[in-house]
Order: structure tokens, then C-alpha cells, then sequence
């Protein structure tokens, strides 16, 4: 006789056949097409074609896709500075390994991290995520600072000015990079790196 399946391990889905990663990406979507703040939980069951019912199915609050979404993003950025590449080597290896693995997340997760820049702080929610970014910002411009001591970089640029300078370059790729054009991940990644660190080397 057949055993039942494991209903913990089924997606749990909606009338139309959505699952949750589906709701969730139409709704980053949806807020980042409209803002989050303008963006009702009625607009997003009309985009998924469900009831508010069935949309609440899947999820608490309007608030909670925010919450997912955001947490995506940055643990992804963070991910990046646990990386073998990010401990092994000197300071700049590091600090280009970070880069490199910065593109890649904002180009893999392009939805997720364009909502995650336009956050203001206006929820809990939001000044969690903000405060998620500056923690990961401290930790990179520890790498630049480590970097400058090594005689590895150049020291008459502040260490935090010069992260968020680098940074600015490298957020800035969500308003006009699209997945699929003429310069790939890796290329652009290398691009990026090139132009930070030639900048910032000792001469």
C-alpha cells in the first residue's frame, strides 16, 4: 500500500498552482515596479491573479515578503565575505575576491538587492536590513583599512569614504545592467575590480 507523502516537504501552493518562491518573486517585482510602500496587498493578488484569502495562504503580511526578500539579498552579500577567497591571500586578493563575489550576488539576486537599495528605513523591517548593510559595510572597509597597512593600497584616501565610493559603483549596476546583454557576469565582475583597485593602489 502506498504511503502518504510527506506533506512537510510539498510546496504549499495556492489555487492557481503558485508556491511560495513564485509569490514571492512576482511580489519583489511588484515593489520594485510601484515602491513598496504603494504597493497594496490587494495590487499583489490582482498581479497573481489570486483572492487576498488565497494570497494569505502563503504568507502573514505584506510585511513578511518584505522581510523575505531583504534577508535574501543580504544573506547572500554576506555569504560572500565568508568565502574561502575572502580569508586566503593578501588583503587586496581579499578585497577583489569581495568585489568579484559582490557582482555576482547583485546580478544573481537583481530583484532582491534592487529592493534592498531602496529601502529608507521607514518599517522595523526596513532599519533591520539597514542596519544588516552597515554591518557588512564596517567589515569591508576593515579590509581596505587592512589593506592600506599592508602598503597595499593607497592611505591617502579614507578607508570608509573609499568603501562607499566602491560600493556607490557597484549598486549603481542595478539601474542599468540587465542579465543576458553584452558583457557577462565575469567580465563585468573583472571590470569592476580593474577600475577599484588600479584607483586605489599605491603608486
Amino acid at each position: 500500500m502506498p504511503t502518504a507523502p510527506d506533506t512537510a516537504a510539498v510546496p504549499r501552493r495556492g489555487r492557481p498552482g503558485y508556491d511560495r518562491a513564485q509569490v514571492l518573486e512576482v511580489a519583489v517585482t511588484l515593489f520594485n515596479e510601484q515602491g513598496y510602500d504603494a504597493t497594496s496587498v490587494a495590487d499583489l493578488a490582482a498581479k497573481l491573479g489570486l483572492t487576498k484569502s488565497a494570497l494569505y495562504h502563503h504568507f502573514d503580511s505584506k510585511e513578511q515578503l518584505l522581510a523575505l526578500a531583504l534577508d535574501q539579498a543580504l544573506s547572500e552579500l554576506e555569504g560572500v565575505l565568508d568565502q574561502p577567497a575572502a580569508h586566503d591571500g593578501t588583503p587586496a586578493e581579499r578585497l577583489a575576491a569581495v568585489l568579484r563575489g559582490a557582482v555576482h550576488v547583485l546580478v544573481d539576486e537583481l530583484p532582491a538587492v534592487t529592493l534592498l537599495l531602496r529601502v529608507r528605513g521607514n518599517s522595523d523591517v526596513e532599519r533591520a536590513a539597514l542596519e544588516r548593510r552597515r554591518a557588512f559595510d564596517h567589515r569591508v572597509t576593515a579590509l581596505v583599512a587592512e589593506a592600506q597597512s599592508a602598503g597595499q593600497l593607497r592611505a591617502d584616501v579614507d578607508d570608509a569614504v573609499a568603501t562607499r565610493l566602491v560600493f556607490g559603483m557597484v549598486n549603481s549596476l542595478v539601474e542599468w545592467y540587465r542579465p543576458g546583454g553584452a558583457v557577462d557576469v565575469d567580465r563585468l565582475a573583472h571590470d569592476v575590480v580593474a577600475l577599484t583597485l588600479d584607483g586605489l593602489r599605491t603608486r
